[in-house]
This record gives structure tokens, C-alpha cells and sequence, in this order.
């Protein structure tokens, strides 16, 4: 749901990046997991905090925890990565996912040839954009837009994603 950026102030606030649609949602929800991400993509170490202030300050969010007192208890959670229990997001309308639910699936076009498989999303702004690895030697990544023209369908059950696209 986010990441703590850096330490805002003495008293222990943080500054955040968040990963929701508005920059508010992470306010909502009364408990927050915090934890650490390895570059293996795996987390550890998270522990469940209580946040004691939110803020959405202009185009920043800022937040305190209950357990972060000072400068350098701030200082410490810098990096760490800010999620929420599953069952506590709202379900999705018909044609909406999580960012969460697509990282890993295969993506295929419309022929049966594969792809690769999703690792990231990118906000560019005008669309999302699937980031596909593991391809065929020499090219390391796709790019294609979330958009109805190139998505064709997401099937979770399947965990694949058909596209109209050429490499």
C-alpha cells in the first residue's frame, strides 16, 4: 500500500509513498503492516502498527506511529514497506484489480504464444503499463498498456492475461 520515504520533523512523523488510487486511502484503514522487502521480492520482519496521525499534506502523505517517538525511530523505518490485511480492501468492480493480483500471471496473445509473466506495474499517467518478463533470450522486458485494446482478457482463476500485441 505504500513505503515510509523519510523522517518529517523531531517528533517521529514520516513522510509516505503510497501506492492507492487517491492519496488518502491509507488513512482508512486502523491498522497497517510494517515490514522490510529483500531484493529476492520476498518481505520480512513486519509488524502490525496503529497509526497515531495521517495527513494528507498538498500532493504528500504524512503519518505517525504510535510507536515512533522521535528524529531517529523515523529515521529507522525509512525503506519500510506499508501493507494492509487482504480482507480489509474493498472488493473490486467487474474489470478491476489489484496490482497485487497481476504480478506473476502469464501473459499470452491472442495466438497462444506466451509472453512472459507480469512484474511490475508502472503509473505513466495516461494508462498502467505491465512490465513482462522472462521472455525469449535477448529481450528482457515488454511493455504493454493496460488498456482495453491490448487487454483482451484478465482470468484470475487461470492466472493469465490475453493480449492483442505484438512484440
Amino acid at each position: 500500500m505504500g513505503r515510509v520515504l523519510a523522517p518529517l520533523g523531531v517528533d517521529g512523523w514520516v513522510k509516505l509513498y503510497t501506492y492507492t488510487e487517491t492519496l488518502g486511502s491509507l488513512g482508512g484503514h486502523k491498522t497497517w503492516w510494517v515490514g522490510r522487502d529483500e531484493d529476492s521480492g520476498y518481505f520480512r520482519d513486519f509488524r502490525e502498527v496503529v497509526p497515531a496521525g495521517f495527513a494528507v499534506q498538498g500532493k504528500s502523505v504524512v503519518a505517525k506511529f504510535s510507536d515512533c517517538e522521535d528524529r531517529d525511530a523515523a529515521l529507522a523505518l525509512k525503506g519500510s514497506v506499508i501493507a494492509v490485511l487482504r480482507a480489509s480492501l474493498p472488493e473490486n468492480d467487474e474489470g478491476e484489480y489489484y496490482w497485487a493480483d497481476l504480478i506473476g500471471l502469464e501473459v499470452v496473445r491472442t495466438d497462444g504464444r506466451k509472453l512472459g509473466e507480469v512484474a511490475e506495474l508502472l503509473e505513466t499517467g495516461a494508462n498502467d503499463v505491465l512490465l513482462v518478463t522472462g521472455r525469449k533470450e535477448g529481450r528482457r522486458e515488454l511493455l504493454i498498456p493496460f488498456i482495453a485494446s491490448a487487454v483482451i482478457e484478465v482470468d484470475l482463476a487461470e492466472r493469465r492475461i490475453c493480449v492483442d500485441w505484438e512484440e
